[in-house]
Parts: structure tokens; sequence; C-alpha cells
């Protein structure tokens, strides 16, 4: 992709953000080489790394993703031995999935490498920018979908915005 956006992609939300993620995980690719993990694993760790043991249905959901691809994220970790799982001692039914030490270590010092990542990517932004740009993603994401919306035709303004005006 060229430094200049082409007109008619340089508003277009989704394309912005796609291209955005994209250049990220390039960015960090090399900051997690070291580490033996991707940034979908550091997202697992971090996950599994909270203060409150997680089951993998539970890790799951706090993730957004579906149960056969946390079972293969946790069955990637736990070959590298930086997680374990062990049965709930509330309900046998269900996976605890615990860091190792290993684990821990790594989530630790892949999550610094990956700062200074972030840190680089949103210098362009200035610190001020860059944390407005943090919050206001961190709004849309914590933001449920409202379905009972309708959609509007594209050009006309909904009656939401109209009565912003």
């Amino acid at each position: 992709m060229t430094d200049r956006l082409p007109d008619p992609l340089a508003r277009r939300l989704g394309y912005l953000l796609k291209h955005a993620q994209q250049r990220l995980v390039q960015a960090a690719a090399p900051a997690m080489a070291p580490f033996g993990i991707d940034g979908r694993e550091l997202a697992v760790l971090t996950v599994l790394g909270a203060d409150v043991p997680l089951s993998q249905h539970e890790a799951a959901g706090q993730l957004g993703i579906d149960r056969t691809t946390m079972v293969a994220h946790v069955d990637a970790l736990e070959d590298k031995g930086l997680v374990e799982r062990r049965r709930s001692p509330h309900d046998r039914r269900k996976n605890i999935v615990e860091l190792t030490p290993a684990g821990q270590k790594c989530l630790r010092e892949a999550g610094q490498a990956r700062d200074e990542v972030e840190r680089d990517f949103l210098a362009p932004l200035g610190a001020d920018g860059a944390a407005e740009f943090v919050r206001a993603l961190q709004v849309l994401v914590a933001t449920p979908p409202q379905p009972d919306q309708p959609a509007t035709a594209a050009g006309s303004i909904s009656p939401r915005s109209r009565a912003a005006r």
C-alpha cells in the first residue's frame, strides 16, 4: 500500500481500520518472534493471565472467538509450555486454563514488546492523540450494537442524527 490513499477510500472507515490493523500486525510480528507467539496468542495469554481463573469457554467468550478456535490456541500454547489445563475444583466438566511460570514470563516480556510497537505505531498521532484514539476505539468496541435502530438509505439522515442537529 502506498502512503497516499486513493481518494474514494480515504474516508471509508472499514478500509482505514483494516489497513491500520494490517500495518500494526506487520510491525508487531518481528517484536513477537523472539517469544514464539503472535498477537492472537498474546491476546489469549493476556486474558488467561488475569486475576480470575478462566475456563476455555469463558476465555473464548472474553476474546469473542468460537470454542474450536480457542481449543486450537490453548493446544498451541500448551505445546509451547505456556499454559496448562486443569479440572475446575468447582465443576469437573470445566477445564481451567492457567499460565505456567514460562507463560507468565512470556506474557510480561511479549506484552512489553507489543506495548513498545503500539507506542511507535501511534507516535504520528502524538501522545494525546494516541490516547484519545485508543479511548475512542474502546468506546466503539464496548458499545453493543443496536439492532432496534432501522437502517437508513445511503446518504439519508437518520432521525437520531437529525435530532442532534
